[in-house]
């Protein structure tokens, strides 16, 4: 997959992108990420990207010229992936929709500042918008570096562990159950006894278990739309009962 992000601080994504497992994934050429400065393509005399609103208001908005011009400088006139913004106004970023971006062969990423971006940019080369929450951020650096990594996590070879984007939080709709490693006993707390059994089955029940009731502790809202199986649901309500 390539994914190239429109920005004016292309500096801030160096550490994000050479570190860890997006630096490791990028160096096997699993994922080829490249940032592109929006100033250069100004065709202003000092090379800004911003200037006042018409009709008034707080702030600079930035300028349509230079991210049209950006855009098609990166996408050329076969592009077949997806051109997202990202806002505020968008869509919710969630594992559903990152593992679906995965799919695509292409993403360019355009990150706004100011007080926003000037509409005729969005409506002539942004095919969708993406949001990371709802609260405001001083740029779309920061969402499109949170994109960048959540949609990595689904390309194949990207993690050491295939298993390992289905086993994490949201992967089925639920929250991740505990984890724990050595030793196995720290100031007087016990790894739980079933995880030293070796019987499989009994794991993969109790941690199924455990991610229902770590679900309803701190996202019940989360299990109006799981799927739960009927012994799940009484299981469920019985832990509630004894708690």
């Amino acid at each position: 997959m390539k994914i190239t992000i429109l920005t004016i601080f292309p500096e801030m994504f160096t550490s994000v992108l050479n570190s860890s497992i997006l630096g490791r994934a990028r160096e096997q050429g699993l994922i080829e990420v490249s940032c592109v400065d929006i100033r250069p393509f100004s065709d202003r005399k000092h090379k800004n990207t911003d200037d006042y609103p018409f009709g008034g208001g707080a702030g600079m908005v930035m300028l349509a010229q230079p991210i049209m011009d950006a855009m098609k400088s990166v996408t050329g006139e076969n592009f077949s992936g997806k051109r997202i913004y990202m806002g505020p106004r968008g869509q919710r970023l969630t594992t559903k929709k990152a593992r679906e971006l995965a799919m695509e062969e292409e993403l360019v990423l355009l990150c706004g500042h100011y007080e926003g971006v000037d509409q005729r940019a969005l409506d002539a080369c942004i095919d969708e918008e993406i949001s990371i929450g709802d609260y405001i951020l001083t740029g779309g650096e920061l969402a499109a570096m949170v994109l960048t990594d959540c949609v990595a996590r689904f390309i194949p070879g990207v993690l050491g562990s295939a298993e390992s984007p289905e086993e994490e939080s949201f992967s089925d709709g639920l929250l991740e159950y505990p984890q724990y490693t050595r030793p196995r006993v720290l100031e007087g707390m016990e790894v739980p006894e079933v995880l030293l059994s070796g019987d499989h089955a009994k794991i993969k029940a109790w941690r199924r278990m455990e991610s229902l009731k770590a679900t309803r502790r701190f996202r019940p809202d989360l299990l109006e739309t799981a799927q739960l199986t009927d012994k799940e649901r009484r299981a469920l309500k019985e832990a509630e009962g004894c708690s």
